[in-house]
């Protein structure tokens, strides 16, 4: 009797056994006896520029991610004729999607916080310096004073999802913040696949969570300010290890053009007073918790220059920044306020 008895339960105390380790297997966290998940890459190209995402997944999210930069350019995009950005520009329609009124919040947000320094309605001052569309002839006093008129943050009003412009010539250009906002979309999409460890880069904005397929902090490299508009040299002053945050980098060493006066002219406009600004900050890295606020933040610390970058540093702890600048003997200088152990080459 006692043989008969066990003779069914050994195979079912197997199966029990088996089906624990499964589960254990598929619900185990990280660097547990769990089958290790392969790191997928995907890339292509979106907002005039190239992206990366590496991510540990079972498959791969090429699709899904191009569906949510697709979604961010149909609603933020300048260039994108069909995008409800520029249909607001045309003046076809006052009605915001949610994407756009999430990310001009942000916007007039980072505009309060830096007095102006930010400011999407800046476009028209940087056409007429050259840097939207090419031209040989540059604005005098008089047409920058002109364009001063219909530029200015303050002008722009929301109310639910209605946007209202104090002046119908008013022109919003979302490129310092789109590119970071959509790097947060992608990071939300993997979030909520549960994906634990991934790093998401469009055009040198970057998200990045866990670690890397190395099993460390992710690396990324921050590129010394060489003069190069061709930007073929991508020499690296330091390499930042970084996890669970956002990372954006403004500078004006590559994005510049001589004027045929033979001034050296840099992309970033001062809205304050119309003109390209001319201080000593060559390169700004910040590093925040969210994209899109390091990428609107990089782009006012070079307007802002290195002392009132600081600042207002000074005043945001969510906010670390890595400053490139020009001393009086026109040596690379870095002031930084990261808590984090990195390579300080060229420091």
């Amino acid at each position: 009797m006692r043989q008969n008895k066990w003779g069914w339960r050994l195979p079912f105390l197997l199966f029990l056994c088996v089906a624990t380790v499964f589960v254990i297997r598929r619900h185990a966290p990280e660097g547990s006896l769990a089958r290790p998940v392969d790191y997928q890459r995907s890339e292509g190209t979106i907002f005039g520029t190239v992206w990366h995402a590496t991510y540990q997944s079972d498959s791969s999210l090429q699709h899904s991610i191009l569906q949510e930069l697709r979604r961010v350019d149909a609603s933020l995009s300048m260039f994108n004729p069909k995008s409800t950005l520029s249909r607001i520009n045309r003046g076809e329609t006052a009605e915001m999607d949610s994407l756009l009124r999430i990310v001009l919040t942000q916007a007039m947000q980072v505009s309060r916080e830096t007095e102006g320094c930010f400011d999407v309605t800046v476009a028209p001052l940087v056409n007429a310096w050259g840097f939207g569309f090419k031209h040989d002839v540059l604005p005098d006093s008089a047409q920058v004073d002109s364009l001063r008129q219909f530029v200015g943050w303050q002008g722009l009003t929301i109310e639910k999802d209605r946007l209202t412009k104090a002046d119908e010539r008013m022109v919003i250009d979302l490129s310092a913040i789109a590119k970071g906002f959509g790097v947060d979309q992608v990071a939300s999409l993997f979030n909520r696949h549960g994906i634990r460890n991934y790093m998401i880069e469009i055009g040198g904005e970057i998200v990045v969570k866990g670690k890397n397929p190395k099993g460390e902090a992710w690396n990324i490299g921050v590129n010394k300010p060489v003069e190069d508009s061709t930007s073929l040299n991508q020499e690296i002053l330091t390499t930042l290890h970084l996890t669970d945050c956002a990372m954006a980098t403004s500078g004006n060493y590559r994005n510049y053009y001589i004027s045929p006066d033979g001034r050296k002219l840099a992309h970033t406009i001062d809205p304050h007073t119309g003109y390209p600004v001319r201080h000593s900050l060559l390169s700004s890295t910040v590093v925040a918790p969210v994209c899109s606020m390091a990428d609107a933040f990089a782009t006012s610390f070079m307007v802002m220059g290195l002392e009132r970058a600081r600042e207002l540093l000074g005043r945001h702890p969510e906010l670390k920044a890595y400053l490139i600048y020009s001393d009086d003997k026109g040596e690379l200088k870095v002031w930084e306020n990261l808590e984090n152990d990195n390579e300080k080459n060229g420091k």
